[in-house]
């Protein structure tokens, strides 16, 4: 089947930085939270940015990843290190947008890997875990440099990796059923994107293991 394109090129690149800034703020907020200096903080930035779609293109196969390709991939979260490096108060105070922008990411990474996964051979389920990967991989990079439990394994936080895990079968779906157009993707990510805004709103948890006798507390 062939894809269609959500977006012009020009509006995905756009899309796509916008997105990889936020998500580089999330990871820089973090470094500093550990104390970390500022290659540390780079550090964080890049990989919580780009890990995602990295892993994504090496797995595809679409090598030399667009990581290092694009020098404005590649730049974006540097800026975001500097401003969180000198900002990073005013920036922990506008959190709640900081979080409503990175869901939107969410939405449109999750879609975004799936289309490319698929574009380049893949089957359906594993261009949907692929589209997955895209939308957290960078998150989870970023919680184990940090050394913390990836977020999106830990009960306590809210519902971050299912809202992907429907954007991405609702792209699977319509390609299954040659449904897929620049309207299907673009309601499969805004349904992500509500998903996530649905969870941090009225803290959708997952549900934990049944008769749970566990004697780990609660942080």
């Amino acid at each position: 089947m062939q894809i269609q394109q959500l977006f012009s090129p020009s509006v995905q690149h756009t899309l796509d930085v916008i997105g990889i800034f936020v998500f580089a703020i999330s990871g820089a907020l973090l470094a500093v939270r550990k104390n970390f200096d500022v290659f540390g903080i780079a550090v964080l930035a890049e990989v919580t940015a780009l890990g995602g779609g990295l892993f994504r293109d090496l797995v595809i196969g679409a090598v030399p990843p667009a990581a290092f390709t694009d020098l404005g991939y590649f730049l974006t979260p540097l800026i975001a290190t500097l401003v969180v490096f000198f900002l990073h108060p005013h920036v922990e105070r506008i959190q709640a947008a900081v979080l409503v922008f990175d869901a939107a990411g969410l939405g449109l990474f999750c879609v975004s890997g799936t289309t490319k996964a698929y574009s380049y051979g893949l089957g359906l389920t594993a261009s949907a875990t692929l589209g997955l990967a895209t939308a957290v991989g960078g998150g989870v990079l970023r919680d184990v440099l940090a050394n913390e439990v990836p977020s999106l394994l830990r009960w306590d936080r809210d519902l971050y990796a299912v809202p992907a895990i429907v954007g991405a079968t609702m792209v699977v779906l319509c390609i299954r059923y040659a449904t897929l157009t620049p309207f299907t993707s673009g309601l499969a990510v805004v349904t992500a994107f509500v998903l996530r805004l649905l969870a941090m709103r009225f803290h959708w948890r997952a549900p934990r293991a049944w008769n749970r006798r566990s004697t780990v507390t609660e942080e």
